[in-house]
């Protein structure tokens, strides 16, 4: 019989307790719910739209071995007859890849010229399907063949003509049909590559070639012969290295972003914690009860453990239905880059991944076991004669009191801030706020005695006064539970407001910074086939009104087969005074004391992580298919390009590459000139209707607005710890005040009035809150100190100055602490409505 009643009697006590504190149950389901939501939304996305990218780029590199690329960028295409007559090669297909310049759009179309003949061995994705009766276009020099993607994206169909921009010229395609197989969402137009090299100027130059080696060949002893046959400015590499590149400069977002989400699963845990503790002080009768009649430890054990893992399984089962609709929702109309701007020219659509989806209801049930280790423990250990008596209910969590564990961890978590990245990830900062977390929630009854003992010798002695202080002094542990989740809440929350505030206000003060000029003039918003020709630079700085115009040159580098291209800038610099342009970070070398007649370059701080750059040293840069020497003069600091970037005096570049053409210009304007007749001058400009024109002002807005929605995330993480927190007052203020029913019939049955009581209550979750948030002030703030100092420097490799958001802060606390006392007053108007006597007829 006994095996077959002990399920029974779980069963009833767990649906009784459910039926009898709902909203405590609603609540933790919730918040394990939301973390669960939050993070495996943020997985799926990030899964989708990187595995979108990378078939993306399988399907462009089809069944290559090996492939060449130049290292900046475009190369001379008199390699491909070196390795096209190799006996290794099968096939060697010459690839010319261009970012299209889409006129009136900001976004822009990767075009591929090929080789038709020699990629439909090696790629077969990548050839066109003309029409039946045309069956030559796939030569045609006027022809593209787009996906479905790029023709419903353009509103096109075949027939009809594209424009595209080559400098500042329009230049006219006609859409000559589809692709045999295309992504869906690959924006992507083919093009035979002659017809490409001669349309967008690119006369000689490749971008790649694939190599489809002959069987049997070794292909890692090939491509290191190779490579030391094409050295310097060739590099030799494999189509998944794309992949890898595209992985490694997208990684510390997503795993930033995942971490964050769990935040709010840390969130839960605590209030499943809260949940589980108070439930356990107010049936402490009950349960030694239940071990009179026979009920051993390990079921009492078994009881509560099932409470807490039964939220986490209902919370982990609502999280992972609304990760996935939150998944769906956001690619359907936000795409998947959440604001990080990695995966530009893919559609993707959510897929139930479900190793990601065991994963993350795992984390939510393991979250809501571990919240309720502690009061399963204590319930289990308590003596059932004590525990029959009524009075003492603040001993069950004697043990949380302890300092020591606390102490360790915060001192374990300020010292794991000093250890370096792992994998270039801040795994021991993540370790750190976590530690700091725990050891800050657990010095809370400790503090809340310190504090509410001090206020008590220091108040004076009135009824309110010595019911409200002594009682919070007197009772710690219960009071902790309260603070515990104000505490892990705003914490939490003063923590990234203070990161995203601080960020915000470094890139605007970079921004003003790196935009010293009047008026801004750009060939194009987007792509690499637009440009400025010297004959139309001069046009540009010889319009009245232009006191200064300088011109800047950007492409691309690539340093390392390993990492992403590092972005490669050419612009006037006085080397006297750099700083008048760059924002630098550090010492520098001058002409006169260290550059020695050497050629100058400053990098960005991410070249000091990423490549071991720094001041003084002596680098080697290959241009132009050359190598050259150069000496780092300068760090400064670059928000825009985490994968790093470096500067150097336009003349230098133009003498070392022969390239005179320009990406853009910045104007200094007289005095009395204003930036819209000079606007008005350059589109008057022969070439003027190609030209985009901003202020600075313009830009800093428009740069602001991609901040704010690259870290909507954060923003929602933000609020939903605030909403969390909330929730979590509501929670533990009525079930500690429903719970002491029997005290406030004994106040009543001395003298002391009902509204008395509820002034005694409002006080009380005043000062609770009051504290809580001062102690979250301190706490946040430390963690803020190691996401500004350790977190962001070693995941995006840039430094920012520290900004207090206080407006923010100041009306958060306001809302915590009028939304604990009036949370306080309510559940108090409940508690004291009974009867006094019935509410102390069962009081031993």
């Amino acid at each position: 019989m006994r095996p077959r009643r002990i399920p029974a009697i779980y069963q009833s006590l767990l649906l009784g307790e459910w039926r009898a504190h709902p909203v405590r149950a609603i609540v933790a389901v919730a918040a394990i719910a939301i973390g669960v939501a939050l993070g495996f939304a943020i997985h799926l996305i990030n899964a989708a739209a990187y595995n979108e990218f990378s078939g993306a780029i399988k399907s462009l590199s089809g069944q290559a071995d090996l492939q060449v690329r130049g290292t900046q960028g475009l190369m001379d295409e008199a390699v491909y007859g070196r390795i096209a007559g190799k006996k290794e090669v099968t096939v060697a297909s010459p690839v010319l890849e261009l970012d299209a310049v889409l006129p009136g759009r900001r976004e822009s179309l990767k075009v591929i010229g090929v080789d038709v003949f020699r990629a439909a061995a090696i790629a077969p994705d990548l050839t066109g399907l003309p029409a039946e009766d045309r069956p030559f276009d796939t030569l045609a020099d006027d022809a593209v063949f787009l996906s479905p993607a790029a023709m419903e994206w353009l509103n096109l169909r075949q027939g009809d003509r594209l424009e595209v921009r080559v400098g500042t010229q329009p230049v006219s395609l006609r859409v000559a049909g589809g692709l045999v197989r295309a992504r869906a969402g690959q924006r992507l137009g083919i093009m035979d590559i002659g017809a490409a090299q001669w349309r967008f100027a690119r006369i000689g130059s490749l971008s790649r070639v694939d190599i489809k080696l002959t069987a049997g060949v070794d292909r890692d002893a090939f491509r290191a012969t190779l490579t030391r046959e094409l050295q310097p400015g060739f590099l030799v590499t494999q189509p998944q290295d794309e992949e890898a590149r595209t992985a490694n400069m997208s990684r510390a977002y997503r795993v930033n972003l995942n971490v964050l989400a769990l935040v709010a699963l840390f969130t839960g845990a605590f209030l499943v914690f809260s949940t589980q503790a108070l439930s356990v002080i107010r049936r402490r009768s009950q349960l030694a009860l239940l071990r009179v009649v026979g009920m051993t430890r390990r079921q009492v054990l078994f009881q509560i453990l099932l409470e807490g893992s039964t939220l986490g399984v209902l919370g982990s089962l609502l999280g992972l239905a609304g990760g996935y609709a939150m998944a769906a929702t956001a690619l359907r109309l936000f795409g998947g880059d959440l604001g990080g701007g990695y995966f530009p020219g893919v559609q993707p659509t959510a897929q139930f991944a479900p190793l990601a989806a065991l994963t993350f209801f795992l984390l939510g049930t393991a979250a809501a076991v571990l919240g309720c280790i502690t009061p399963a423990w204590e319930a289990a250990r308590a003596r059932p004669a004590q525990a029959l008596k009524s009075g003492a209910e603040d001993a069950v969590l004697t043990r949380l009191s302890t300092p020591w564990p606390a102490l360790a961890c915060i001192a374990i978590g300020a010292g794991m801030t000093r250890l370096p990245p792992v994998y270039e990830l801040p795994v021991f900062g993540y370790l750190a706020i976590a530690l700091l977390l725990i050891g800050g929630i657990g010095l809370m009854p400790r503090l809340a005695a310190w504090s509410f003992s001090l206020l008590s010798a220091a108040a004076p002695r009135t009824l309110l006064t010595s019911l409200t202080v002594s009682r919070l002094a007197n009772a710690p542990n219960q009071a902790s539970i309260a603070l515990g989740g104000i505490l892990s809440s705003f914490s939490l929350m003063v923590a990234m407001a203070i990161m995203v505030a601080s960020f915000r206000v470094s890139v605007d003060d970079w921004l003003s910074q790196v935009l010293p000029a009047d008026l801004y003039v750009r060939s194009a918003a987007g792509g690499n086939t637009g440009g400025l020709s010297p004959d139309e630079q001069a046009g540009i700085a010889a319009i009245p009104g232009v006191r200064q115009a300088d011109f800047l040159r950007q492409s691309q580098l690539i340093l390392d087969p390993a990492r992403p291209a590092v972005a490669l800038i050419a612009r006037p610099i006085d080397i006297d005074n750099p700083e008048k342009i760059l924002p630098l970070v550090g010492s520098t070398l001058s002409e006169e004391n260290a550059l020695q007649g050497r050629m100058p370059i400053w990098i960005s701080e991410a070249m000091v992580d990423l490549y071991g750059f720094h001041v003084g040293a002596e680098v080697t840069l290959t241009l132009a298919g050359k190598p050259h020497h150069f000496v780092v003069a300068g760090i400064w600091r670059d928000y825009a390009r985490q994968t790093g970037a470096i500067q150097m005096r336009l003349s230098d570049y133009q003498s070392l590459t022969g390239d005179s053409i320009v990406n853009d210009a910045a104007l200094w304007l007289q005095n009395d000139i204003g930036a819209e007749q000079i606007s008005s001058a350059l589109k008057d400009l022969p070439f003027g209707d190609a030209l985009e024109l901003a202020q600075p002002n313009e830009i800093r807005a428009i740069s602001l607005r991609i901040f704010d929605r690259s870290f909507a995330v954060t923003y929602l993480l933000e609020a939903v710890a605030v909403i969390i927190g909330l929730f979590g007052i509501a929670a533990t203020f009525s079930a500690q005040t429903l719970a002491r029913a029997k005290e406030f019939g004994m106040l009543r049955h001395v003298g002391v009035l009902r509204r008395q009581i509820l002034a005694m209550l409002a006080a009380e979750g005043t000062l609770l809150t009051l504290l809580g948030i001062a102690v979250g002030f301190i706490l946040g703030g430390a963690i803020s100190l190691i996401l500004v100092f350790v977190v962001n420097p070693q995941s995006f490799h840039w430094s920012m100055r520290l900004h207090m958001p206080w407006a923010l802060l100041v009306s958060v606390a306001s809302v915590l602490l009028i939304s604990a006392a009036v949370t306080a007053l309510i559940a108090g108007r409940y508690a004291v409505s009974m009867s006094a006597v019935r509410a102390v007829k069962e009081d031993w």
